[in-house]
């Protein structure tokens, strides 16, 4: 009795063994069928910690413009287009606010300490439109070049391009918060874009 009872422990460990095995397997299968099953944005803004954009900041940028399904991305490639091509228009919009908004500034009245600061801000904006002017072409090139799956160049223009906005706030200098609200929106979806797109396999 004893030697029956001994050799079925064997049996017994070796069927929880399996037991075990299998429901870890299927754990493991049911938590890669749920990241699968993930849309794609939340996929890869869940991936960019290492260049500091939290998933959070990077759905709110991705997903700020109602016009843009961002969720309706079905895979990285086109999460990545779409950063690139919202980089894009968000720069096209700040330059045209900072564009009207040095049109519709009135010249100084006078040689005053307020017509000097007024005119130092208008050079501000225009030193700013200038930044832009540069950009927003490169910008349309790197969303075409990322929409066409080539992520080699684009990297580069997204990496200088976070610098329009704050460069913008610098030659302002005091004057910073005058400034047209795009270009601080331009500064955070261009951080993102190139988040989003430096973390794509090299081309």
């Amino acid at each position: 009795m004893a030697s029956a009872s001994a050799s079925s422990s064997p049996t017994l460990a070796a069927a929880l063994l399996v037991l075990l095995l299998s429901s870890s397997a299927g754990a493991r299968e049911a938590a890669a069928a749920a990241a699968s099953a993930a849309p794609a944005l939340d996929q890869v803004c869940g991936r960019l910690g290492s260049y500091y954009v939290t998933p959070a900041l990077c759905a709110s940028a991705l997903c700020a413009d109602p016009a843009a399904p961002c969720r309706a991305a079905r895979d990285a490639p086109a999460v990545a287009a779409l950063a690139a091509r919202l980089a894009a228009a968000n720069a096209t919009a700040a330059r045209d606010s900072v564009e009207a908004a040095l049109s519709s500034s009135p010249p100084p009245p006078s040689a005053t300490n307020s017509s000097a600061a007024a005119s130092a801000a208008a050079a501000a904006a225009r030193s700013c439109l200038q930044l832009y002017a540069g950009a927003v072409p490169s910008l349309r090139w790197a969303a075409r070049a990322v929409a066409a799956g080539r992520y080699r160049g684009a990297r580069e223009v997204l990496q200088a391009a976070q610098y329009v906005a704050a460069g913008c706030e610098g030659m302002a200098g005091d004057a910073a918060a005058a400034l047209p609200r795009e270009n601080a929106g331009f500064g955070d979806m261009a951080f993102v874009a190139h988040a989003v797109v430096a973390s794509m396999p090299a081309d």
